[in-house]
C-alpha cells in the first residue's frame, strides 16, 4: 500500500486574509479538488491544523484521514514530521502539496509508477518538463524515521538533498509540478489564463 499525505497545513500567510486551499479550481476548492483525485488512486491522509474547521468542511463526504499536526506551526518541516509519523505501516508514501493547482491523478499516478520502473531509488518526484525538481514527492519507507528529524520551514528538501544520487525525476509537460498560487496576485494571474 502506498497511502498519500496532502499537506494542508499551511497559514496562507501570503494570502493577506484568504485562504489558498479553499480557492476555486474546476468549479470547487483547491483542497476538495485534490483529495478527489488522491482517493482516486490510493488511501488518502491529510495534514491539517487544529483549527482549520473550514479546510476540514470541504473535505466532508470524501474517505479521507484527517491528520493533526500539532508541530504545524513549526512550519513545513513540523507538519512533515508529525504526518509521517502518524501514517500507517507502507512500503512508501506519497507527499502532495495541497497548493499545487495543476497536480491531479494523473501526476500522482505517474510519480507512483515510477518506483516500479526505477525500484533502486528511494525518492521518486514530480518535475518540469524542463526537468526542475517539484511535486509530488513518492519516498521509500526506509527514509521514514528521517522525517522525525525535521525541524524549520524546509520541509524535506534536506532529507531529499542527502538522496540526491537516488532520486529519480518525472517530468510532466509543462509547470505543473511547481506551479503553487501564494498571493492574490498569483491566483488571479492563474485565473486570468
Amino acid at each position: 500500500m502506498i497511502p498519500i499525505l496532502i499537506l494542508a497545513a499551511g497559514a496562507s500567510s501570503r494570502m493577506r486574509g484568504s485562504d489558498k486551499c479553499l480557492e476555486v479550481v474546476s468549479g470547487q476548492p483547491l483542497l476538495r479538488r485534490i483529495a478527489q483525485d488522491a482517493v482516486a488512486v490510493g488511501e488518502t491522509f491529510v495534514a491539517l491544523h487544529h483549527h482549520a474547521e473550514a479546510r476540514r468542511a470541504v473535505l466532508a463526504g470524501l474517505p479521507v484521514t484527517p491528520i493533526a499536526v500539532p508541530s504545524g506551526a513549526e512550519g513545513l518541516s513540523g507538519s512533515l514530521r508529525d504526518a509521517v509519523a502518524a501514517l500507517p505501516a507502507c512500503d512508501a508514501f506519497l507527499v502532495v502539496l495541497a497548493d499545487l493547482p495543476r497536480i491531479a491523478a494523473p501526476e500522482m499516478q505517474a510519480v507512483i509508477a515510477a518506483r516500479s520502473a526505477h525500484p533502486d531509488a528511494l525518492i521518486w518526484r514530480g518535475a518540469t518538463a524542463s526537468n526542475a525538481p517539484g511535486h509530488p514527492t513518492l519516498f521509500d519507507a526506509a527514509l521514514r524515521p528521517a522525517f522525525a528529524t525535521l525541524h524549520g520551514d524546509t520541509g524535506a528538501a534536506p532529507l531529499i538533498a542527502r538522496h540526491a544520487d537516488r532520486t529519480v525525476l518525472i517530468p510532466f509537460a509543462d509547470d505543473r509540478a511547481r506551479l503553487d498560487l501564494d498571493t492574490p496576485e498569483d491566483w488571479a494571474a492563474f485565473n486570468a489564463e
